[in-house]
């Protein structure tokens, strides 16, 4: 049985939508969630989150600044703020849940998409190397947004004429409608992705060009972990068939930017769309992929609890 809680949390002056998915029992690992674009914590909510709830791992999410039930006035749509805000707001919901002495369960962090980008923005950015980063005791990253599929990329013509006008006016409101046939292999998953009403695909001129920037340092490899140890651990899933956002970058990403990294592991799921965690049956692989990731380091971390206990414990020899 699942527990599902519902709440809010106040970051920066606005209340965001807060919801948990926490084990009927022993909590094993936290997890906590960051939402891609347009996109609300309830939309992972029918499969991945109970599955790993249900397997011992408590996870937390939001539905960010400007997006799913954090909007409560058509203005706020897409009001996510500069990059700055993005990582402060990231930063104040994983606080709270971080580990404060070695019999709590360790914390992962996962983003998808979007949220993704967002992630390993922020395990790079070096004001939360200390305060957050080392913290954590690993990093999943679904389908991250570092480079756009070939069916997605913008005219340059476009990207220059957008950060342009994202210069004047900042708060301008823009729609972008990704076709949901090229989220997910599931006809049930597209028609209740053009359903959803808390889906309004609408991004601000200054949100879309801090997105755009976050993207290119990624990329480039500008963004990349520089504090050696920090990142304890990371995974990359995603899918070889994602028409929304590249895997090829995700891949050149793993394979040149996380060298100061030993446990690190890319999966690339043959065949599937951009919603690893919607994707038809076969999300079931990837539910258990990312469970038996998690708890794999959740068990190591207890072991290390253990032999620390026993060790401060352990009568001292007496000196002869």
């Amino acid at each position: 049985m699942v527990v599902e809680k519902e709440g809010t949390i106040d970051i920066g002056g606005q209340s965001l939508y807060t919801k948990s998915w926490l084990p009927d029992g022993q909590i094993k690992a936290k997890l906590i969630f960051i939402h891609g674009f347009s996109d609300h914590v309830g939309r992972y909510a029918d499969g991945l989150f109970p599955a790993l709830a249900n397997r011992g791992i408590a996870v937390y999410g939001f539905d960010q600044r400007g997006w799913g039930k954090s909007v409560r006035k058509p203005a706020d749509m897409g009001l996510t703020g500069r990059t700055s805000r993005v990582l402060s707001d990231m930063a104040e919901f994983i606080r709270p849940h971080l580990t404060k002495g070695c019999s709590d369960p360790p914390v992962f962090v996962m983003g998808h998409s979007m949220g993704g980008g967002q992630v390993l923005t922020l395990l790079s950015d070096e004001n939360y190397q200390d305060s957050v980063v080392t913290k954590i005791r690993g990093w999943l990253l679904e389908s991250p947004f570092i480079g756009f599929a070939p069916q997605e990329q913008p005219s340059s013509i476009k990207i220059f004429a957008g950060r342009l006008a994202g210069k004047l006016l900042p708060h301008q409101q823009l729609v972008h409608r990704i076709d949901p046939k090229n989220l997910s292999r599931d006809p049930k998953v597209v028609e209740s992705i053009r359903q959803d009403k808390l889906m309004h695909n609408t991004g601000t001129l200054e949100g879309f060009a801090g997105m755009l920037d976050r993207t290119t340092a990624l990329d480039k490899g500008v963004a990349m972990p520089k504090k050696k140890g920090a990142v304890k651990a990371i995974w990359f899933g995603h899918g070889t068939k994602d028409k929304t956002t590249s895997f090829e970058s995700s891949k050149r990403y793993f394979d040149r930017c996380l060298g100061e990294v030993e446990d690190k592991e890319f999966r690339a799921f043959e065949g599937y769309y951009h919603q690893l965690h919607a994707d038809g049956p076969d999300s079931e692989v990837f539910f258990r992929e990312v469970g038996d990731w998690i708890l794999k380091r959740a068990e190591e971390k207890i072991d290390e609890g253990r032999e620390d206990q026993a060790a401060a414990v352990r009568p001292t020899e007496a000196k002869l």
